[in-house]
This record gives C-alpha cells, structure tokens and sequence, in this order.
C-alpha cells in the first residue's frame, strides 16, 4: 500500500504544479484590486482595505454611493471610464492621511454644505507626496483641500462649482491649502466656486496654467504666502479679481487679468506686501487693472494695462516701488494715486497711448516727460460722485490745463523718458485676445465645463 501512494503524490504535486493557481486578483495582499459596481469588491473603501501598501486600486465606471473613504496607507487610486464617487449632498467624499497617494480619473459629486466643518471632495492632511491629477470635481463644497502637507501636485482637475451668490454659503474654494509647502497647482479649470485658489501660510508653492474664472469672489487668494510662483494663469470673470495678501517675495509672470468688474473689484489687488514682481501680464477691461496699498519695493515691468476702469491705482502709503517699460492704452485712468507727492513710486520708460509729446532726436523716448495722473482723477478719489462728468468740456480743460501747470498733480509720478512705442514683453498675441476679447488657448466655455 504504501508504494502505490508514492506515485499518487508525485502525479498530484506535478499536476499542481503545471495548472495555474486560481486567480486571486479581488483578495487581501495583491497588488491591484478592481472594483466595480457588479463584482466581489463593490465599494471603494473595500478596495482600498484589501490593497496592500503600494498598490493600486482601479475603479470602473459606475456611481459609488458610500460613507466617506479613509486613505491610510500609500496607494493609487485609478479611474477607469469616469466612475462616480457621490455624496448625495450629505457627507465629504476621501480623506488621504498618508504619505505617496495617487488619485487620478474619478468623478467627485454632490459633496454636502457645512457650516460647521469644511467638507471637501479629496481632503489630504498631515502627508507628503500626494498627487490629484485628471479628475472631475462637481458641486463640491470644497473641491481639494490640503492640510500641512509637503511636496503635492495637483493637476489637469476640472472644478465646477454651484455658482451663486457668496452671502448663500453653498461653496467653499476649488483648491484650498492651509500650512502647506512645496505645491504645484498646474494647468487645472475651476469655474463657480467661492475661491479658485486660495492659500494660507503656505511657501513655496507655484501656480501654472490654470483657467479661474467666474468664481463668486476671487479667482486667487493667498495670504501669508512667501517665495511663491504665479506663471501664465487666466484669471477672468471673477467677482473681485486676484487678491494678494501680507505676503512676501512673491513672483507673477505672463498672467491675464480680465474682465473683473463690479463696484468693489479689480484685476489684481496687492495688500501690505514686500517685495512683488509683476513681469509680462496682461490686464484687460477690468474696474481697476492693479491696486496697491501697503506695498514696498514692487517692480512692475513690461505688462499691458488695456482698457480698465483704472489701469494702476497706486495708494500713498507704497514705498520704493517701480513701474518700468509697460503699456497703457484705452484706460480711462491710466495711472491714479490718493496722495500728491507720489513718492513711494517712480516711472520709467513707459508706453502712454495719451501721451502727446514728441521725439525730435527719434531715439525712441519722449523728449517732453508724461504725468499720467489726471487731476480729475484726483477728484475722483475725493468724490466718486464726479465720475458722471468724465466726458464732459468742463474735465477736458481742467486736465489741458494742469497738463500746461502742473501743481496739484503728484511731482514724481513723472515718466522723464516715455516710450513712443508699444514696448511691453507680454507674449503679443496673448495681450493682443486678451485685449480684444478672444479666448485666451485653454480657457473655459461661459457658463463652465457641465
């Protein structure tokens, strides 16, 4: 008996060792785990619990209705065909805790309004390395939310918001970050949020190629936000514009501000911040193309300011701050100021479509300096209430003739040496359409992306 059992257990183990084992795919400890709304792992948090440190979870298509998913190890969570991740307007939707977590193809919906706890669609806390990329985010309270986190990228999302009134409360921002470091926030679409992009005590962050428009209060916001980067962003339709706050070392280039208007609103307002610089942007048809109050050592150099309300309105407590080779055309102000002496700025080499001098040597530069302050804009900020009579015979001749005797005007918003040509570097084209209206390459359709 015993030998006729050993060539039994030799069959067997052969056999077992030419048929493959039966596949485990959907079990604990595998490397990557499907979900789907009709297989053996019907829920994302299922999906998530069975990976294994390092894995990755795919979704297919279908609307997943659950509590709020927990992130708790390194993972990638991967879309496939749009699934849905709804929250049915009652509860946020995933909270990522660790550190290394991808996050890409999923729709997030319906995220429930709080007043008492910032719900948002992907909320990261206390991580490092997080990467939100190619998802869909739709009326969600808060769209991404980032809480002390180091080294995250989040980028090409689609936000749409609900839209309506800020007094309503039914929006958070799109991207919000809270003591965070080293983030990049690129080529992302937000449209009907509170905020697009608002920051707070954050550093080094960059801001690239994004679409922020029709955003109830500002397309961005930072405040408390040193050594950050802003780069060749559209910034357009917004309630009140782009607010920079008690922030430091901050770096804006080849950006359009355009078409923010309204009583209270402006293309770019900078607030009580050092050291801003302003290369190569575009400010278009805005109530005030760029305000500063409380700046110190702000250069702004070769941007275009065309057909705003205001194109720069510069407040008398600004400090040591230069406006270097930009052009300003169609404004109705080109430059105003809330004080007479003007000495916290200084001009140099810029393009005034008013200007009416003449270059007798034709070296390019005005041989008669240019005073770009209006005194009826003088008035103006006194009483808002004499704006009705800005094109009236009355204004023409009181600006003829502080142009002829200058004395009230401010003695060194002086440009000694203005351009007789357009000579700002901001990319031809792109002020060309931001100017006349064309939609900048990648901005939204009016009315968002549904």
């Amino acid at each position: 008996m015993r030998t006729e059992r050993f060539p039994r257990l030799a069959a067997t183990l052969l056999l077992a060792a030419l048929v493959p084992a039966p596949a485990t795919a959907q079990g604990a400890g595998t490397a990557e785990i499907v979900v789907s709304v009709d297989g053996s792992v019907r829920t994302i948090a299922d999906g998530v619990r069975l990976a294994r440190p390092g894995g990755t979870v795919v979704v297919l298509a279908g609307t997943y209705r659950e509590p709020m998913v927990r992130v708790e190890k390194p993972l990638t969570i991967e879309g496939r065909g749009w699934p849905t991740l709804d929250g049915e307007d009652e509860r946020a939707l995933l909270l990522v805790t660790a550190d290394d977590v991808t996050i890409r193809g999923i729709r997030f919906a319906r995220v429930g309004i709080s007043m008492t706890e910032d719900r948002a669609a992907v909320r990261v806390s206390d991580a490092r390395r997080c990467a939100i990329v190619g998802n869909r985010f739709h009326d969600a309270f808060f769209g991404v939310y980032l809480a002390r986190v180091e080294g995250c990228r989040i980028e090409g999302n689609e936000f749409v918001g609900r839209g309506g009134r800020e007094s309503e409360s039914t929006n958070g921002n799109a991207v919000h970050l809270w003591s965070v470091r080293d983030v990049d926030i690129v080529r992302n679409r937000i449209a009907g949020h509170r905020d697009g992009i608002y920051f707070e005590f954050v550093r080094q962050g960059r801001v690239a190629e994004n679409v922020s428009e029709e955003n109830i209060r500002y397309g961005l916001h930072f405040m408390y936000s040193d050594s950050s980067r802003y780069e060749r962003n559209i910034f357009r339709r917004n309630g009140a514009g782009v607010a920079v706050m008690y922030t430091n070392v901050v770096e804006m280039t080849g950006n359009h501000f355009v078409d923010n208007r309204g009583s209270a609103a402006y293309g770019l307002l900078l607030k009580e911040i050092a050291d801003p610089v302003l290369r190569a942007n575009v400010f278009a048809r805005n109530t005030v193309g760029m305000m500063a109050d409380g700046t110190t050592r702000l250069v702004a150099e070769d941007n275009v300011f065309a057909d705003n309300g205001w194109g720069v309105r510069l407040l008398a407590n600004v400090q040591e701050s230069r406006l270097i080779r930009n052009d300003f055309r169609g404004n109705s102000f080109d430059l105003a100021t809330n004080g007479r002496a003007g000495d916290g700025a200084g001009l140099a080499g810029n393009w005034f479509e008013e200007y009416r001098g003449y270059d007798l040597d034709r070296d390019g530069r005005g041989d008669v300096p240019h005073r770009p302050v209006r005194l009826f804009s003088l008035l103006v900020e006194r009483w808002d209430a004499v704006l009705v009579l800005q094109r009236s015979f009355f204004v023409g001749l009181l600006d003829g003739a502080e142009r002829l005797l200058p004395s009230l005007t401010p003695e060194r918003l002086v440009d000694a040496e203005p351009s007789m040509r357009p000579v700002a570097a901001a990319a031809p084209e792109a002020a060309r359409d931001a100017v006349r209206g064309a939609p900048a390459p990648g901005a939204l359709p009016r009315g968002g992306m549904r």
